[in-house]
């Protein structure tokens, strides 16, 4: 352990810092998070003396004591020009890319060997084939089999997540979209060999046979052929090309998933594109008018706007990736890359004069008969996307992103097309992990409803298995409200007011449902439970009020005696802190953030790829509010016991972050269970703090894996 102390100059004022060079740089950029409010992702810290800017690889013992802060929000703009891009590269390294890039043009005018024509022919099929997306009846047949207010209400609830609970028209069509790819992974097959369509059972490959007439009219121009394993029997697997067809079989591979999602994504409104991989692969984009510009998103992998996820992720070697609309054809192979002139010296089918050609002629015939209005729309927005793809070509990637292998396909097909990547578990991370808000009050509020009900089982002297089954029928209630209309939830409770102990107990149930944004109504002589506020809240909130009735009915259970003075943690968990900011050591993209252990659910959870041997998550309080810590919870995740928390240790700051005291110490901790919650009580005496900090130093099985993962972590104060 080595102590120094900084001085940070941040908009005229100095700050003195106090930094343990053992807790790693990140650390220090929270530290001066919790002096600046500057969030670590937006820090650039510089020497004061020669301006040399601080690194995450930095070695803070040999630099000077005096720095600088600027939030990257306050620097001045860069121009949207392709020279004011490469100020992030040295002199350098641009002109060397630059000659390279200019060396590799030149060979290409002697190694071009292909003939125009035939890149033409190649694309050209595409170009009808987008057009059949704009057709009604083939829209119509697509959103017919989407669950659309599932998504829709899951969109919304994933911008409360983020605390979005009135988000604007463009703000709702980005979730949606991305959950409408979500729900395309889930709901779409690969096929990497049909089942028999005989008996089920396996089959191996045949060969090619010729389309009949019912292929064909669909757009099979090629069927595979298969051979049972069982019953020898053969079984046809037409390539369809019509997403009316795909709409119906939804199965192929990633021609099929990304011409069918495609033809979703237009179908529902958005702005779309079929990106077209010479070097075998296929993709979408959609102009999102949340983030400005064409985003990716690849529906074989359920990954969005990752675009260096083939060259970075698979390890592809690029060559041209064109992208088709109805508006005309595109060249972005750019966007997806930053080795360009390595690309270059792939591109030898033809001459960039000649594509450039090509995509210009095909495009001008896509624009016939568009307005005067509509093409300068449209000639303006292409004008940015050059600019923007000429910027993005030569700046540095994220090196804190790790992008997985290709996981869409048989394991043996992938490893001869040799895209598994280095990634072996195809994890989508980053060490780089912002400071992220938890917007869970609703969590702590569910929890303390259940205060009035236990003490009213108490007063009413219900027998454990009385109280069990009431919790039973409430259970069963929010069930009901679950499987209503988000936007109209109500179910009748008058069959179970019919029961008297229920009837006696039910008014103790009000706060819960003021949690949950529900309250009880008269309605013609009916007794019923509806929405008392924005649907979104309820949505929001039954999920965890379903865990947490869960987990009271097991902690009931397990009561040796029932009564008054079992009314304490783990079975009432009151003082629950909530409203604070969090950031990890590192954290899953999208599923594994680090607000996902906070969240209250079951169905999530907070995952470190590289924690099993070291990481760690810092919880900052809501307006730097002090407290006692009297307890705190982890429940285990839903899988992979091996990434279970074994050894850690929980620390406190009040001072933001300067100095810290152990408040508990953990060793050899294990869970018997999957989503099993154990409770740890503080020991340490009374110490009121601001900041807290897990430092886990190993999990169940650091041998056969790197990952440290939490289903949830619950502090709870000795009072609010």
């Amino acid at each position: 352990m080595v102590a120094r102390k900084f001085q940070v100059l941040h908009n005229d004022s100095n700050y003195d810092l106090e930094y343990d060079t053992d807790d790693g740089f990140e650390v220090f950029q929270f530290q001066l998070f919790s002096l600046t409010f500057v969030p670590p992702d937006q820090q650039k810290i510089y020497v004061d003396e020669d301006d040399t800017l601080v690194a995450t690889d930095s070695d803070l013992l040999a630099i000077s004591d005096k720095l600088r802060l600027i939030s990257i929000e306050d620097e001045p703009q860069p121009q949207s020009n392709t020279d004011q891009s490469l100020q992030s590269l040295s002199d350098e390294k641009l002109a060397k890319l630059l000659q390279e890039e200019e060396e590799a043009l030149m060979l290409q005018q002697f190694m071009a060997h292909g003939d125009p024509q035939e890149f033409e022919h190649r694309i050209r099929p595409y170009v009808k084939q987008v057009l059949m997306y704009e057709d009604a009846v083939r829209q119509e047949a697509a959103r017919k089999t989407v669950p659309m207010e599932e998504l829709e209400e899951k969109a919304l609830v994933s911008l409360a997540k983020e605390g979005n609970f009135n988000p604007s028209k463009i703000e709702r069509d980005h979730a949606f979209l991305l959950q409408l790819l979500f729900w395309f992974k889930k709901s779409f097959s690969w096929v990497n060999a049909p089942a028999c369509q005989d008996c089920g059972n396996t089959t191996v490959g045949q060969g090619m046979t010729a389309p009949d007439p019912s292929e064909t009219c669909f757009g099979a121009s090629r069927v595979e052929l298969y051979r049972c394993t069982h019953c020898s029997q053969l079984t046809r697997f037409p390539r369809y090309n019509d997403p009316i067809k795909l709409v119906e079989t939804r199965k192929g591979r990633c021609g099929e998933w990304a011409n069918c999602f495609t033809h979703y994504c237009r179908s529902f409104g958005y702005e779309s594109r079929l990106i077209v991989d010479l070097t075998d692969h296929a993709w979408t984009e959609c102009f999102s008018h949340f983030l400005g510009r064409w985003m990716h998103l690849d529906p074989c992998e359920g990954i969005y706007d990752k675009p260096l996820l083939y060259e970075k992720g698979w390890n592809k070697k690029l060559n041209y990736v064109i992208a088709v609309a109805k508006d005309g054809t595109y060249d972005v192979t750019k966007r997806y890359t930053r080795k360009w002139h390595e690309v270059l010296s792939r591109r030898i089918m033809l001459t960039e004069s000649s594509l450039s050609s090509i995509l210009t002629v095909i495009t001008k015939e896509c624009r016939r008969g568009f307005a005067p209005q509509q093409l300068s729309m449209i000639e303006a927005r292409d004008k940015e996307e050059n600019q923007e793809i000429e910027r993005s070509v030569h700046t540095e990637d994220d090196e804190s992103l790790s992008l997985p292998g290709r996981r869409s396909g048989d394991e043996e097909w992938r490893k001869s097309r040799l895209e598994m990547g280095s990634d072996k578990d195809g994890i989508l991370s980053t060490s780089a992990c912002p400071v992220r808000l938890c917007i869970d009050e609703h969590v702590t509020r569910i929890y303390n409803g259940f205060r009035p009900v236990l003490h009213q089982f108490v007063e009413e002297e219900l027998t454990k298995s009385e109280a069990v089954k009431v919790l039973g029928i409430i259970k069963g209630i929010i069930l009901d409200i679950c499987n209503s209309p988000f936007k109209t939830r109500r179910t009748s409770i008058d069959s179970v007011l019919k029961d008297p102990k229920w009837q006696k107990c039910l008014p103790s149930f009000d706060d819960l449902l003021e949690a949950l944004s529900l309250k009880k109504q008269n309605t013609d002589g009916r007794v019923e439970i509806c929405l008392a506020g924005n649907p979104v809240l309820t949505s929001l909130a039954l999920p965890v009020v379903l865990n947490a009735l869960d987990d009271m009915i097991y902690n009931l259970n397990k009561c040796d005696s029932y009564g008054k003075d079992s009314i304490t943690l783990p079975l009432l968990k009151l003082n629950r802190i909530h409203s604070g900011s969090v950031i990890a050591s590192a954290e899953e993209l999208p599923f594994g953030i680090a607000t996902s252990a906070f969240d209250g659910t079951w169905i999530s959870k907070w995952e470190e790829p590289n924690g099993a041997r070291g990481g760690w998550i810092m919880y900052k309080t809501s307006g730097n509010k002090m407290f006692e810590l009297a307890a705190y919870e982890f429940m285990s995740a839903n899988d992979a016991p091996e990434r279970d928390p074994m050894d850690w240790v929980l620390e406190g700051s009040n001072d933001k972050g300067i100095s810290w005291r152990v408040l508990d110490n953990q060793t050899s901790q294990f869970f018997e269970e999957r989503f099993q919650r154990r409770t740890f009580l503080i020991n340490s005496g009374s110490f009121p703090a601001n900041l807290f900090r897990f430092r886990f130093l190993a999990v169940r099985d650091v041998h056969s894996n790197s990952r440290l993962q939490l289903g949830s972590i619950d502090l709870y104060a000795k009072s609010m």
